[in-house]
C-alpha cells in the first residue's frame, strides 16, 4: 500500500523532496502520484504537505523499522549527505553565460563564510554549462554542486525549485543566497515555500550574528524610511535575495579550484506543466542600463517630454543611456523598464546625472554603487546635492543647453574621452 493522495492536493511538489526512497512524482496529468513499489508509508510526505493532502494507513512501525535499517545497513549516510551549514549562492545562468550578480554574491558569501568558519557553495543547474565550474571557482566558490540536464536548459520554477529542493534537503545549507534579478526572485520564493523558511528580499546589507550564529539581512523599509534587519532564527536555509550592483565584485584568483559534486536529478518532460516554446531577448537599451558606465537620469524636475529629448542629446554627446526616477516614470516621462531606485534597476555607474531629482531615499538605495554623481537641481539644499560629487544650482532648461555645448566643444571623439574628463567639464559649467 502507498501513501494515500487526497483531493485536496494542489500539486504544489513540496512533498517530493522529503520522500527518502523517490516514490512521489506528478503524471502526465500534472497530478501527484505514489509509487506502490517504492513507498513505505514511512510518513515524512505527510508531515511537509501545506495542505493535509496526505495520509497513510499502513504499519508505521514497520515503516520506521525499514528506515532505522536503512541508516545502520549498507545505506547509511555518506558524508556529503551530513549537514553542512555552508553559504550557498545560486548561480544563475542564461544558455551558458553566468549572470554578473551571482560573483557579487560569491563575493559577499566569503565574507559571511568565513565569519561562520565554513565553505561557500555554488549550485549551478543547467544543460552543457561544465565551462562555468571554473569561473565559479576562480571568483572564490569552495564547492559547485551541478546538476547538468537538458531538463534544466532553460529556466522553469517547476525544475529549479524540484532540484534545489532535493539538493538543501540531502545537503543542509545554512544560509542561501540569490540574486533579486526576474529569475531569482521568482525561484527564491518557491524554494522558500516549500522549504517552509524565511526569505528577506531585495537586501542591500548581509551580516552574521556570531553568538546566535543568524543570518542578518538588512534592506530598506517603510518606502525605504527606515533600514530593517530581518532574521530567520528557527528555519534553515536562511534565504535572502541581493539585487545586482549592491554588493561588491570579488578578485579573480587565477587557477582557484575547488570541490565539484555532480548530482543526477532525472524529472521526465511529459510530466511538467509548462514548457519553453521560445525565447524573446529584451532589445539592447533596455537589457544594458545596469551595466552601464554612464547614466543621464531624470526625474520630476525635468517637467516633460521636452525636458527628457534634452537628456537623450546629453547622453548621445557623452555615450551614455538615459533613465528615470518613479516620479518620471509614473508622469509617462520614461518606460519603467529604465526606471533607477528600490522599485526599480540598482545601477552602479562610472559617471551619474541626476537631474531633477530631490533624492529621496527610493531612489538613492539604487544608485549607491555610483562613483561620481553630477547633480541639476533648483534646490541646492535637497539631499541628492548634498549627496552628489558635483553639484549645479539652476533651471534644467537654461543649465542642460550649456552642459550639453559645453561636451560637444570640448570631447571631439568622445571614444578617446575618459570620465574624469566628463567630470572635469561638468564641474567648468
Amino acid at each position: 500500500m502507498a501513501v494515500i493522495i487526497a483531493d485536496s492536493c494542489i500539486g504544489c511538489e513540496s512533498c517530493i523532496p522529503s520522500c527518502p526512497f523517490d516514490a512521489l512524482q506528478i503524471n502526465g496529468e500534472g497530478k501527484l502520484v505514489a509509487s506502490k513499489e517504492k513507498c513505505i508509508e514511512c510518513g515524512k510526505c505527510v508531515s511537509v504537505c501545506p495542505v493535509s493532502a496526505l495520509s497513510i494507513l499502513g504499519d508505521k512501525k514497520k515503516a520506521n523499522d525499514i528506515l532505522k535499517n536503512e541508516t545502520k545497513e549498507g545505506n547509511k549516510a555518506s558524508k556529503s549527505e551530513k549537514p553542512t551549514g555552508d553559504v550557498w549562492v545560486f548561480a544563475e545562468q542564461l544558455e551558458g553565460n553566468l549572470a554578473s550578480v551571482t560573483l557579487e554574491l560569491i563575493g559577499a558569501a566569503r565574507k559571511l563564510a568565513s565569519k561562520l568558519e565554513v565553505k561557500v557553495c555554488a549550485v549551478l543547474l543547467g544543460d552543457k554549462v561544465e565551462s562555468i565550474i571554473s569561473e565559479l571557482f576562480t571568483h572564490g566558490a569552495d564547492t559547485v554542486y551541478v546538476i547538468d540536464d537538458p531538463v534544466f536548459h532553460f529556466y522553469r520554477a517547476e525544475t529549479y525549485n524540484r532540484a534545489f529542493c532535493y539538493l538543501i534537503n540531502k545537503y543542509k545549507p545554512e544560509i542561501l543566497l540569490m540574486g533579486a534579478t526576474t529569475t531569482g526572485r521568482d525561484l527564491a520564493g518557491a524554494v522558500a515555500t516549500a522549504m517552509k523558511t524565511g526569505l528577506t528580499a531585495d537586501c542591500t546589507q548581509l551580516d552574521i550574528d556570531l553568538e546566535k550564529r543568524v543570518l542578518l539581512a538588512s534592506r530598506p523599509a517603510f518606502g525605504g524610511n527606515i533600514m530593517a534587519t530581518i532574521v530567520c532564527e528557527k528555519h534553515r536555509p536562511q534565504m535572502a535575495t541581493v539585487r545586482p550592483r549592491v554588493m561588491n565584485m570579488p578578485e579573480t584568483e587565477v587557477n582557484k579550484t575547488g570541490t565539484i559534486v555532480r548530482e543526477t536529478f532525472k524529472i521526465e518532460e511529459k510530466s511538467l506543466k509548462t514548457w519553453v516554446l521560445e525565447i524573446i531577448k529584451e532589445q539592447a537599451e533596455n537589457a544594458k542600463l545596469e551595466d552601464a558606465k554612464i547614466i543621464v537620469c531624470g526625474g520630476r524636475g525635468v517637467q516633460n517630454q521636452e525636458g527628457f529629448k534634452l537628456l537623450e542629446e546629453l547622453a548621445k554627446v557623452v555615450g551614455g543611456i538615459v533613465a528615470g526616477s518613479r516620479g518620471a516614470v509614473e508622469k509617462g516621462l520614461v518606460d519603467h523598464k529604465r526606471q533607477v531606485g528600490q522599485t526599480g534597476q540598482t545601477v552602479s555607474p562610472k559617471l551619474y546625472f541626476a537631474i531633477g531629482i530631490s533624492g529621496a531615499i527610493q531612489h538613492t538605495v539604487g544608485i549607491q554603487g555610483a562613483e561620481t554623481i553630477v547633480s541639476i537641481n533648483t534646490d541646492s539644499e535637497c539631499e541628492m546635492m548634498k549627496l552628489a560629487t558635483y553639484g549645479i544650482q539652476g533651471d534644467v532648461f537654461e543649465v542642460l543647453p550649456k552642459l550639453i555645448s559645453s561636451f560637444k566643444e570640448a570631447l571631439g571623439d568622445i571614444s578617446q574621452l575618459k570620465t574624469k574628463d566628463l567630470c572635469a567639464i561638468a564641474k567648468e559649467v
